[in-house]
């Protein structure tokens, strides 16, 4: 059986509405033709994806994993087409991810010069989909923070760098030059604890069993604003937290936890020489002495 991304579109525009008549509006397509198109997929997989009760619109648990699956597909598909039109239109283009914080001109300035005809684009990613880009097609090469899933991925390391708690202005901490991991022990951490599982050991709340719950965050700025408003801490990397500087957060050095890793990635099955020449002048542009010695300023 060969799927219809046509109608793969269709119902993830479905399942991201929880609607058929908002996603109708939003395909430009009538009510009528998108449920049609979408009894035809389920007829296709042998599957129903949605559950048309009193409740609405909800997905089924196979379309639940539909959604999950399709669309990293349909990003690699477009990716896909964009890739054979420049190569018919005879250019050549590279696009390269990277995350909050780092900074690619060195790079991009050493690789083109050796390739000047190269269309490079830029595209950020966050800690949800730093891996997702590379491995669908969206980004050719990227620029991680590690630990992330290695699978289906090369990587070559560049540096690492020291990592920051960030406090509200007026917190208790807050005339400190530098902390100690234990000192935070009390604090309500704004991420997953296995991302700093130096605080995760010491943590009182998950010891007690009363972590509070995290809202979706996606993006520093997120971030950042929770932790001015005193709903809790985060840990960055040094980079992000000198790129992201507001008033009322201040970047406090943590003694005793690990540097945050930096680092090349892109999909182990790309063989494109394009990538393998921004890898290169990647390592010789970034790959400074970025240590975990260097001392953050006490605000930002």
């Amino acid at each position: 059986m060969d799927l219809d991304l046509r109608k793969l579109r269709y119902f993830v525009a479905v399942a991201e509405e929880f609607h058929f008549g908002r996603a109708a509006e939003r395909l430009h397509i009538a009510q009528p033709v998108l449920s049609r198109q979408i009894r035809s997929l389920e007829d296709d997989l042998g599957a129903e994806v949605f559950d048309r009760g009193r409740r609405g619109t909800l997905l089924t648990p196979a379309g639940e994993q539909l959604l999950e699956d399709a669309v990293p597909l349909l990003a690699s598909a477009q990716a896909l087409v964009g890739r054979v039109k420049s190569a018919a239109q005879g250019t050549q283009s590279l696009t390269i991810g990277f995350m909050p914080g780092i900074t690619l001109t060195p790079a991009m300035v050493a690789f083109t010069a050796h390739h000047p005809g190269v269309d490079v684009r830029l595209l950020r990613t966050s800690w949800d989909d730093q891996v997702a880009v590379l491995l669908d097609g969206r980004a050719d090469i990227g620029i991680v923070r590690l630990p992330i899933d290695r699978q289906g991925l090369k990587l070559r390391p560049l540096f690492r760098e020291p990592r920051v708690v960030m406090v509200p202005m007026g917190h208790r901490l807050a005339d400190r030059t530098s902390v100690a991991v234990k000192e935070l022990a009390a604090e309500h951490l704004l991420q997953d604890p296995n991302a700093v599982p130096e605080w995760r050991d010491v943590a009182l709340e998950l010891q007690d069993g009363r972590r509070l719950a995290v809202p979706v965050i996606h993006q520093v700025e997120e971030k950042l604003e929770l932790v001015a408003a005193g709903a809790g801490i985060c840990v960055l990397p040094l980079s992000t937290a000198t790129f992201y500087t507001r008033p009322d957060v201040i970047a406090l050095r943590v003694d005793d936890i690990g540097p945050n890793e930096v680092a090349l990635a892109w999909a182990a099955a790309r063989r494109s020489r394009l990538v393998h020449d921004f890898a290169q002048a990647a390592a010789d542009t970034l790959a400074r002495p970025h240590t975990e010695e260097q001392q953050p300023s006490t605000h930002y």
